[in-house]
């Protein structure tokens, strides 16, 4: 079994646990009803980082602080459950560190799919983060502010930001 291969039964593996530990996330009404809204559940900072600390994820900031109105803070305040989960599917999937740099907290551009609105995880860059989105998804173009970015299968997105990826979870497949 090759690598790729192996990581792509990784990563459906991850998906479907996922969704046996992360209920009434991205459940539809029906198959024919592709465009329904999922149940957001929204997280506090201690449920958030309680789920990152078990899956072995890190998570920093400039400031040292959590507090989600500070724009040097790393907060999970009102974190979505489904972008909580893509994160530890991610983590599951890369098979090395991962390390959150950016959360819920203020200072990041706005919009329905955003940080704030807890859709948006910011990661340290790596060798082994980037090689595994660059493999593992597929490159879609330049993002309207002219950073490439790349696409999971579950439909969530990648950027790089130069610094740092960017991801927007709109499932809770990495």
């Amino acid at each position: 079994m090759t690598k790729r291969t192996l990581r792509a039964l990784l990563s459906t593996l991850a998906l479907l646990v996922g969704a046996l530990i992360a209920p009434g996330v991205g459940v539809l009404s029906g198959a024919s009803d592709a465009s329904a809204q999922t149940a957001v559940t929204k997280l506090t900072h201690a449920q958030a980082t309680a789920m990152f600390r078990s899956a072995g994820i890190t998570w920093s900031s400039s400031g040292g602080c959590s507090n989600r109105n500070n724009a040097t803070c790393t907060s999970f305040d009102g974190l979505n459950q489904a972008t909580a989960q893509g994160a530890v599917t991610l983590k599951g999937a890369i098979g090395c560190a991962l390390n959150i740099t950016g959360g819920t907290e203020t200072g990041h551009a706005s919009g329905t799919y955003s940080h704030w609105n807890g859709y948006k995880l910011d990661y340290s860059k790596s060798t082994c983060l980037t090689n595994y989105i660059k493999s593992a998804f597929t490159y879609i173009g330049l993002r309207g502010d002219g950073y490439p970015q790349w696409e999971a299968a579950s439909g969530n997105l990648y950027a790089d930001e130069g610094s740092h990826w960017d991801a927007t979870y709109y499932s809770c497949g990495c």
